[in-house]
């Protein structure tokens, strides 16, 4: 069974920071775009290399299972933050819905934080537990 439970946990960290490892890559490649919608929203845009490297590497070291509980925390917060900042307006069209996805993300990054990165991880292979 416990293999089964590793495997398990590889495919949740292997689904798990798609949207954000796009996401991220995007912010790179559209980047004036970006920080013109961030100050739009009332974020400064100072903020979006902290947000593409928590995005896109963060992303990165979830899928690989490197300092996984540390970036897992770091992500479901960063995701709670940006569904007030960005979605909070229920007014606007399918904000709600999308206010609710970032905090069912939330919960499973938290699950990941809580449980570790599993057998198949860099974190394991380093024998890092925080």
């Amino acid at each position: 069974m416990k293999k089964l439970d590793d495997a398990g946990v590889l495919l949740a960290r292997v689904l798990m920071p798609i949207l954000f490892i796009v996401a991220g890559w995007g912010k790179i490649n559209g980047y004036a775009g970006t920080q013109q919608y961030m100050e739009a929203m009332g974020v400064p845009g100072f903020l979006l290399p902290l947000t593409i490297l928590l995005e896109f590497g963060g992303g990165l070291a979830i899928l690989f299972g490197f300092f996984t509980r540390t970036t897992a925390i770091i992500t479901a917060v960063f995701t709670i933050l940006t569904a007030f900042l960005f979605h909070g307006d229920f007014s606007q069209g399918m904000n709600s819905t999308m206010f609710m996805k970032n905090f069912t993300i939330a919960g499973g990054y938290l699950l990941l934080a809580i449980f570790g990165p599993g057998a198949y991880s860099i974190d394991r292979l380093l024998k890092k537990n925080w």
